[in-house]
């Protein structure tokens, strides 16, 4: 078990499985909010779902109806459970918010894997992360 010291953007605690990206999402595009899906085929993570996992991802990108997206994948019950972010911006910020995704950034470390569990603990400024093994 690793401990990372993060910044809080939107408040609570939230664990799964995590699902990494090195390049931006814009959830206008890049997601589907009525599947969860990555459906942008250029997007390194296209055809994987975003549903109750930990989405890590560098910064977002695009449209400010980006943060309805989020809002929207929360309502359909497709939401991540927790993000974390290198440089949060306030698209992702709003749309975490108003959906009450826990979400972090500036960690103290951004070196992530796919299929680790994490739980992100906002409330503390706290990310671990459990390795197997």
């Amino acid at each position: 078990m690793r401990k990372i010291k993060c910044r809080k953007i939107s408040k609570g605690i939230g664990e799964g499985i995590s699902i990494v990206s090195n390049v931006p999402i814009s959830f206008l595009g890049d997601v589907d909010p009525n599947t969860g899906l990555i459906v942008n085929k250029s997007h390194p993570l296209y055809g994987k779902s975003i549903e109750k996992k930990v989405l890590i991802f560098p910064t977002g990108r695009g449209s400010t109806v980006g943060s309805y997206i989020l809002y929207q994948l929360m309502k359909n019950g497709k939401a991540p459970s927790a993000i974390i972010m290198k440089e949060a911006e306030p698209i992702i910020a709003v749309g975490a918010i108003i959906s009450n995704i826990p979400l972090v950034d500036k960690p103290e470390s951004f070196e992530f894997k796919d299929g680790e569990r994490v739980i992100v603990n906002a409330d503390h400024n706290e990310i671990i992360i459990y390795e197997e093994g």
